[in-house]
């Protein structure tokens, strides 16, 4: 398990860690993906390192933590679920630091798929849940999505070689550009030329020749059984779900405003700001909603 830690663990009187924070990340992350909220975990911000203990791990299924490709298992590596993921990080939690309940969990993506999980799951082994775009259940577009990228790999021939095989980097390339249809908002869509998207499509599927394609197929199976729509009552945890309200991915509609009346103790933001996952600089307002929710959770 590859995993980042920082900050100044609590204890309570029997010796127990109480002040963890869990970071999940989403598809094409790892543990690293927690730097992104630097302002969020810095001294004197919303996490402030001084008050809590902030880990980050590198989740089931990727480099460098246990994976299809790391393991050289390639397609004979079990297959895992969402929950699967979710026991992976609860097993390491106990076994490194002795932590049986975290203080709160936050990501976003399929990172937020895990949060779903563990807090239906384990409804009480944390005090609060913060999650950003992201889902319940695997549905409709998103589950139209995992099926095409599900057929494309089934249409190689060499994916289950045991030898490298050229087609697994032609198949990566169109698996790539089927994530990328999903990376900007759509307004942003809207306003690029035809050649501003050929360029950054063209760079954002180089950077996407490193994801090997098995741990790519084994994620897209996870995703593909994923649902939690039926447990999501079974939530204690104080809830905080944040969306975008143009993100093609996940929905606001659909995805993030039914929560309300399906958690109990939960609250809904969309916001109208952020444009894509590339513009994300700014975290002022995604602070100041996480601030506003956590003075209100301490109360």
């Amino acid at each position: 398990m590859e995993y980042y830690i920082s900050g100044t663990p609590k204890y309570d009187e029997k010796g127990n860690i109480i002040n963890a924070i869990i970071f999940c990340h989403s598809f094409n992350q790892t543990y690293y993906a927690v730097n992104d909220f630097h302002e969020l975990i810095k001294p004197g911000g919303v996490f402030d390192k001084n008050e809590y203990l902030i880990i980050s791990t590198t989740t089931l299924g990727f480099p460098d933590s246990s994976s299809p490709s790391t393991s050289g298992l390639k397609y004979n590596f079990p297959k895992y679920s969402i929950l699967d993921r979710v026991n992976f990080k609860r097993q390491f939690l106990k076994e490194k630091f002795g932590i049986e309940k975290v203080h709160g969990i936050c990501g976003s993506g399929i990172g937020g798929y895990e949060i779903y999980e563990w807090a239906c799951e384990y409804p009480d082994e944390m005090d609060f849940i913060i999650i950003g775009n992201s889902a319940f259940k695997t549905n409709g577009y998103r589950y139209t999505i995992s099926r095409v990228a599900d057929s494309i790999i089934d249409s190689s021939e060499g994916y289950y070689d045991d030898t490298y095989n050229q087609s697994l980097s032609r198949i990566m390339v169109s698996l790539n550009k089927i994530v990328y249809s999903n990376v900007f908002s759509k307004r942003i869509f809207q306003e690029l030329s035809n050649e501003e998207i050929d360029v950054l499509m063209d760079d954002f599927v180089d950077e996407g020749l490193f994801i090997d394609i098995y741990d790519f197929k084994f994620l897209n199976d996870a995703v593909l059984g994923y649902d939690v729509e039926d447990k999501l009552g079974n939530i204690k945890a104080k809830s905080l779900i944040i969306a975008q309200s143009e993100d093609i991915y996940y929905s606001a509609e659909y995805d993030t405003l039914p929560v309300e009346n399906k958690i109990n103790n939960s609250k809904v933001e969309v916001l109208n700001k952020l444009k894509s996952i590339y513009d994300i600089k700014d975290y002022s307002e995604i602070s100041d909603i996480i601030s506003e929710f956590m003075e209100k959770f301490k109360k």
